[in-house]
């Protein structure tokens, strides 16, 4: 591959790859910002518009539907486009689809149901413009760290879309109290323009592209690589058709259930069975996710250290049936929790559980698939991600039928059939080179 070196005077090796993933950390936090805003500001939005709650768990449902099935379309957007064009037109999409519901007419002007198609409809929309944003970060960790290092940078950019979601609670809430619901879609949007400009500014698809990446950076990173290993357009009918990819898209199915109920009915869950104030609510909401925050960080690392040490596929298979199976009993006690407040702390565990097993989903995947990995990572995304449409719905209709607590045991029971899966699992098996 041809490309002129960066000669640097203190002859030390640049570390343009941490910058690139600082920058996809700030992705993930904006993304999850203007995503999760909707399942606060939707108890405000669903009083004004005059929207029942399975209402909008519909519109909540269309979020996921349009992340989900655009998992294809969105990587091989990413691939055509490479990384650089693809990220840089999807964050400018969320701003302005998050600038719309903000400018939505009252219920004044038209009917509730009018209003209900239009916010499916932009929530659709939503989701599959952030349909690209994982799938490409896979191929870029992929192309920009080395082979022995995939889960951490995964798990820290998990890390930021936890902190994204905890920032929405506190704040979605504050500016719905100071300023209403609209405020809180217009004022956040201009975060995705922000970043749309920084990252077309400073982001490229490889090292080799990158004009400050010095010829140390590039040897160290592509140095533990067999053959061809950065990310290539096509190989969609090949990870299909691979078992591998296919077990991890099914655990990683069921773990998303899991964290779909936080994404999409914690702020809820908390004012509506645990009768706390709105505001209250959003700061308590934080706290799940500064766990998870936590667990996506440490299990990224602790990850990367189990597959060097037990080799690949128990090495990334423990932290997933460790953190899975907490998860299951720390959600089950929350429910049962007569305490409010010890119902937050079990929530907060039980996120910090299931985020220790992000990084080995998509370490795991980016080893097994190689240089497929941004059609891998648009598999097992999907996976993940439609999961969150059947929840969005499941969740009320089992809280009207059952109650919350039967609700909340739902989800143990995917989690516990996700850590099951990983018994069966060979990350050790990566696609063979052409």
């Amino acid at each position: 591959m041809n490309r002129t070196s960066v000669e640097h005077p203190s002859g030390h090796r640049t570390s343009v790859h941490w910058t690139i993933l600082a920058l996809l950390f700030v992705a993930s936090f904006v993304a999850y910002l203007l995503r999760t805003n909707m399942s606060v500001a939707g108890e405000g939005l669903r009083e004004d518009l005059g929207l029942t709650q399975v209402q909008l768990g519909m519109v909540l449902a269309a979020f996921a539907w349009g992340y989900g099935v655009f998992q294809f379309p969105g990587g091989v957007f990413g691939e055509l486009q490479g990384a650089r064009r693809a990220l840089t037109w999807s964050a400018l999409a969320w701003g302005v689809l998050n600038l719309v519901v903000g400018l939505l007419p009252g219920s004044g002007t038209l009917s509730p149901s009018a209003l209900l198609v239009l916010l499916i409809g932009l929530r659709f929309l939503m989701g599959a413009a952030q349909a690209p944003l994982y799938p490409v970060t896979g191929g870029l960790i992929c192309n920009w760290f080395p082979v022995a290092g995939w889960a951490l940078p995964n798990g820290l950019t998990n890390a930021g879309l936890t902190l994204g979601s905890a920032a929405t609670g506190p704040l979605i809430a504050w500016l719905m109290e100071s300023l209403g619901w609209r405020q809180s879609f217009v004022v956040t949007a201009p975060l995705a323009f922000v970043f749309a400009a920084v990252w077309w500014w400073y982001g490229r698809d490889t090292p080799a592209d990158h004009p400050s990446v010095s010829q140390d950076e590039l040897e160290m990173i592509n140095a533990e690589r067999s053959g061809n290993r950065e990310c290539e357009p096509g190989g969609w009918s090949v990870v299909l058709r691979n078992r591998e990819v296919l077990l991890l898209s099914a655990s990683y199915f069921c773990s998303n259930y899991l964290f779909y109920f936080f994404f999409n009915w914690l702020f809820v869950y908390l004012v509506d069975s645990r009768g706390f104030r709105i505001l209250e609510g959003g700061y308590l909401a934080a706290a799940p996710w500064m766990a998870g925050a936590v667990g996506a960080a440490v299990g990224g690392a602790v990850c990367d250290r189990l597959a060097k040490r037990i080799g690949p596929r128990w090495g990334y298979a423990a932290l997933p049936i460790l953190g899975l199976v907490a998860g299951s009993g720390l959600i089950v006690a929350a429910a049962l929790a007569t305490n409010p407040y010890l119902a937050v702390v079990f929530l907060a565990l039980c996120l910090g559980a299931q985020q220790l097993t992000e990084g080995a989903f998509w370490a795991a995947t980016i080893n097994v698939a190689g240089r497929h990995s941004c059609a891998a990572g648009g598999v097992l995304n999907t996976g993940g991600n439609v999961v969150g449409g059947i929840g969005a719905l499941l969740v009320p209709l089992t809280v009207e039928a059952a109650g919350w607590p039967v609700a909340l045991a739902t989800t143990a029971i995917f989690a516990l059939i996700g850590a099951g899966l990983w018994l069966v699992i060979r990350a050790d098996r990566p696609l063979p080179d052409p």
